[in-house]
């Protein structure tokens, strides 16, 4: 695929000036879009300013001294305010993981959040355990620099093992009930949801660190996305198929949209899979004349700071849709 003549004009400029509201879009854009490396003045400078101007601060002045948000001991709720939420945010958002507040409150995750099972899970309990939840926090924590801690290492493998069956043997005492992403929160199917934040978790494991049971899993992964309809997201469900999987939004909570679908699958080296072509359509479809693309779905008004405005062109969603498309050609 080749993607710049899919856009009606160039968001770049637009994507890399600077911004005292959302500075975390020219960070990842010096680094993902331009390819920028970590130590390079530019990109220090950029996440820098991540750490001083916009959203980021304002979390980290809500965070209490022990490392955690709202109440100690409650990570999950209340929802987008405690402590599960700020560290996927922070990720999300380009926080430096280095910051000693940061750090803080990813060790108030690991000691409250992440079960016996390796999970990380809503109370810390295997009961409480969704994938959704588990693959975002994997992924932040991969994001925030993490990788390294063994404790990770176990939530990662264990993940990868809840997904193929191979060892996992929680499945009667938790949210996650059978290989195959099976979710009690999805009236015990298979869900959409959960498989897209696993596949996007476990891609973000370094190649050289990628187990016998992650590989298997990434390939599960794959196989259960792309067996459905991509673009009409018509995963197993009871009632409906959620709309919001085609509403597109930042930063991203547990509500999965088909952009983060097409996300992970390309990350995934599925890039150049036709299955995927009519979800890029409808993405593209979404663009207006600039080349922008806007916030469908927002947590505003829930969250510590406000992130853009719905309705109106979003840097963040730009950025997502535009890396996609360039992650897909190659």
């Amino acid at each position: 695929m080749t993607w710049k003549p899919l856009l009606n004009a160039d968001p770049l400029p637009w994507l890399l000036e600077p911004d005292e509201a959302n500075p975390g879009v020219r960070y990842f854009a010096l680094r993902d879009l331009l390819d920028r490396p970590a130590d390079a003045p530019e990109v220090i400078a950029a996440q820098n300013a991540v750490m001083s101007t916009g959203p980021v601060p304002v979390i980290l002045d809500a965070q209490y001294p022990d490392g955690y948000w709202v109440k100690p001991g409650s990570i999950y709720s209340p929802k987008y305010r405690a402590t599960i939420w700020q560290v996927a945010f922070l990720a999300q958002l380009g926080a430096d993981g280095r910051d000693e507040r940061i750090r803080r409150a990813v060790e108030y995750v690991f000691e409250h959040g992440q079960a016996e099972s390796g999970a990380f899970a809503m109370s810390g309990t295997p009961s409480s355990t969704v994938h959704c939840l588990w693959g975002n926090l994997v992924r932040a924590l991969l994001d925030l620099d993490f990788w390294g801690d063994e404790r990770l290492a176990y939530a990662i493998e264990q993940l990868a093992r809840s997904i193929t069956g191979d060892g996992y043997e929680w499945y009667r005492k938790g949210g996650v009930q059978a290989p195959g992403f099976h979710c009690s929160a999805n009236y015990d199917l298979p869900c959409g949801w959960g498989a897209v934040r696993a596949l996007w978790a476990l891609n973000g494991v370094p190649a050289e660190g990628r187990t016998p049971a992650v590989e298997a899993a990434i390939e599960a992964a794959v196989d259960f996305l792309l067996s459905y309809d991509v673009a009409r997201a018509d995963y197993p469900y009871k009632e409906r198929i959620n709309s919001s999987w085609f509403k597109l939004g930042y930063p991203l909570g547990y509500v999965t949209d088909v952009l983060l679908n097409l996300e992970a699958l390309a990350e995934a080296g599925c890039g150049d899979d036709p299955r995927l072509d009519e979800a890029v359509e409808l993405v593209l479809s979404k663009q207006d004349a600039q080349g922008r693309w806007p916030m469908e779905y927002s947590y505003n008004g829930k969250m510590w700071a406000d992130v853009e405005e719905k309705g109106r062109p979003s840097k963040w969603v730009t950025l997502r849709v535009v890396r996609m498309l360039r992650r897909m050609s190659k």
